[in-house]
């Protein structure tokens, strides 16, 4: 389902509920709402990017409360989404750096962690809270890692994705959920029940 910038909150409501829809008639978790199971291993990507970046990998969030989404702020995660898709060219960490897996913010080029990394950092210069800006480790159908943002707000986790110009909930996505960060700690991260079928291994992305 396509998500488009839109100007009141009943046509927001509505593409939301259209989400939740689809999502039930593909068998899935109708949960707008990602379920956590504690305390995991960090990504050693994150792990080596929060060494360089010491002061915001110690932030700790105020709370954990979800953003009020609205209409305003729906258009923003839209634009920023786009921008960030359409001005960065995708390129492996191997090609970049002659290393499998570095985590950095992009400048012309990057992989699927590096438009993560980017995004979150816009939204967060915008006033958006960190805690609720959560870089999420998935598997995807060919049985590759990959790494995606998930934005918590009272209408559903959303997910930014750089191989998909839409943003959905969570559970509209072909993707089994592994991890993401914790909503207090930026440097901590949490498992992810998915939910949808047989647990899937831990990928070290």
């Amino acid at each position: 389902m396509r998500f488009v910038p839109v100007k009141t909150l009943s046509v927001l409501a509505a593409l939301l509920i259209g989400a939740c829809t689809s999502a039930a008639a593909n068998g899935t978790n109708t949960s707008p709402f990602m379920a956590t199971t504690g305390r995991t291993a960090q990504p050693i990507g994150h792990h080596e990017f929060c060494i360089r970046n010491t002061a915001e990998c110690a932030t700790h969030a105020r709370s954990n409360k979800r953003v009020q989404l609205t209409a305003e702020l729906w258009n923003m995660l839209v634009e920023i989404n786009s921008s960030v898709n359409s001005s960065i060219r995708p390129v492996t960490d191997q090609d970049l750096f002659g290393k499998p897996e570095v985590w950095v913010y992009p400048t012309e080029s990057g992989d699927c962690e590096d438009y993560v990394l980017l995004k979150r950092k816009i939204l967060a210069d915008s006033g958006w809270p960190i805690g609720a800006l959560l870089i999420t480790v998935v598997r995807q159908q060919s049985g590759d890692g990959h790494a995606v943002l998930t934005v918590l707000t009272d209408r559903g986790d959303l997910i930014l994705d750089n191989l998909d110009s839409h943003i959905t909930l969570w559970n509209g996505t072909p993707y089994r959920y592994l991890k993401r960060q914790s909503t207090v700690n930026a440097g901590e991260w949490v498992s992810i029940d998915d939910g949808r079928a047989t647990v899937v291994g831990s990928v070290r992305k």
